[in-house]
């Protein structure tokens, strides 16, 4: 089990007070699902909140965090890699990125596949984005209780992450492996995992908005 991990907050749908309280106990990881929610958001609040965006992201949609994203989460096509790459650069900056891999059994998790993460190193493309820097691996495991799917999953992707890791150039650094929920958090950790999206133990059962 490594000895230290990011802990984000999943904020999504909870109200900016109590965000604060969160952030007046230290908390500075915030991650949010959706692109209009999290801008208006960053707009209330502290400006030394780092911002992750951990939904699925559309590629029309960067353009609105570009100017303060701290880490996008879930990215699963070198599509999306060059528009984050094109925003950052409109904006002059660097922008984080975690490459999102399919992990779980179930068809309705978004990711790049092995064969396509392969294709994606091997891309010359790629190492002409000098406006994005990927900093590791992100993935969900299968939503279920067998927690021995769940570890498998789990070590999955930290080899996936030690395959890829000498491959990193000068536009990647794999330092960052997020995996790991409220629900299996603590699997997460024992297989590796560097960053965990902590929501309902955070801030309780999540209300959802109409």
């Amino acid at each position: 089990m490594n000895g230290k991990a990011t802990l984000v907050a999943v904020s999504k749908t909870k109200p900016v007070s109590e965000i604060k309280e969160l952030y007046e106990l230290g908390q500075r990881d915030f991650g949010e699902n959706y692109v209009q929610e999290l801008t208006e958001k960053q707009s209330q609040l502290p400006q030394d909140i780092r911002w992750h965006f951990i939904g699925h992201l559309q590629s029309n949609k960067v353009k609105f965090i570009a100017p303060f994203v701290y880490l996008i989460h879930g990215v699963d096509s070198f599509k999306l890699l060059k528009e984050i790459n094109k925003q950052a650069q409109k904006n002059n900056r660097v922008m984080n990125c975690l490459l999102q891999m399919h992990i779980a059994q179930e068809e309705t998790k978004f990711g790049f596949s092995e064969e396509e993460s392969d294709a994606l190193f091997a891309n010359k493309e790629l190492k002409e984005l000098q406006n994005i820097k990927i900093n590791g691996l992100m993935g969900m495991a299968s939503f279920t209780e067998d927690l021995n799917k769940v570890k498998g999953e789990f070590a999955q992707l930290k080899s996936l992450f030690e395959k890829y890791k000498p491959l990193a150039g000068q536009n990647a650094e794999f330092s960052v492996l997020s995996m790991g929920m409220s629900s299996d958090y603590k699997t997460a950790l024992e297989e590796g995992s560097t960053m965990v999206r902590i929501g309902s133990l955070l801030f309780g059962a999540r209300t959802y908005q109409e």
